[in-house]
């Protein structure tokens, strides 16, 4: 079974969506036959990388709140995280332009190693506040992921996959992602936002018994979940 996932580094409940699916993967008895793709999706194409200001400001001024608005939004987002074991320091988060990190996430993708590494970006970006646009930051978690530190730097140092990324914004348009997180079964079924495990856990469960009959299906799409977008997460 084929799942895409198009997700941001930057969007808080992608990270928090992948561990739901992650505990509906493990009561699902197929597991092993599940194939992860992560697909490139930018919240903001625009953003300009700055270390000097974290998310709490950089939501204030987007949403026109003020910081005490934006600290109490990230504390929500903060406390759903703790529900499911993450740990999020979102005051310490810098703000910072994702498309290199999609570029490096097609690298490790060449090897088998970009769940992996979609992991270590989510954690160096919501809890160790690290700057995931810095090249040696991307270096330095590519690495320890098992991809070869000069591979990385030649890749950052010019463009490639950088039409691999765009393809797949321009791909999440056509399956119907507005925002992230967004799941796609088969290219048959999609789940909209960070729900609950039990919905990727049916989900799951009907796809894998349309790939046993052999069946073709109609999508269908869910679009209760939280997730990010454009405007924001909601």
């Amino acid at each position: 079974m084929k799942v895409e996932i198009w997700s941001d580094v930057m969007c808080p409940f992608c990270y928090i969506g992948k561990r739901k699916f992650e505990l509906a993967l493990e009561k699902f008895p197929h597991r092993d036959k599940v194939e992860i793709t992560w697909k490139s999706f930018q919240l903001n194409p625009d953003m300009v990388t700055d270390p000097a200001k974290n998310t709490t400001q950089y939501l204030a001024e987007v949403k026109g709140w003020s910081l005490q608005q934006a600290a109490d939004a990230n504390n929500y987002v903060t406390d759903i995280a703790k529900k499911v074991g993450l740990t999020y320091n979102l005051d310490k988060a810098v703000v910072a332009n994702s498309f290199d990190a999609h570029r490096l996430s097609h690298l490790a993708k060449k090897y088998n190693k970009q769940d992996a590494l979609e992991e270590r970006l989510f954690l160096a970006y919501f809890t160790e506040g690290k700057n995931t646009a810095d090249h040696t930051v991307l270096c330095e978690i590519g690495v320890e992921i098992g991809l070869e530190e000069p591979e990385i730097m030649t890749m950052l140092a010019g463009s490639e996959y950088a039409a691999e990324v765009n393809k797949d914004i321009l791909e999440a348009q056509m399956v119907g992602a507005r925002g992230v997180p967004f799941f796609v079964f088969e290219r048959k079924y999609a789940i909209s936002g960070a729900q609950d495990p039990a919905a990727f856990e049916q989900v799951l469960n009907t796809v894998w018994e349309e790939i046993e009959k052999v069946k073709p299906v109609e999508i269908a799409l869910t679009t209760d979940g939280e997730s990010c977008g454009p405007e924001g997460c909601d």
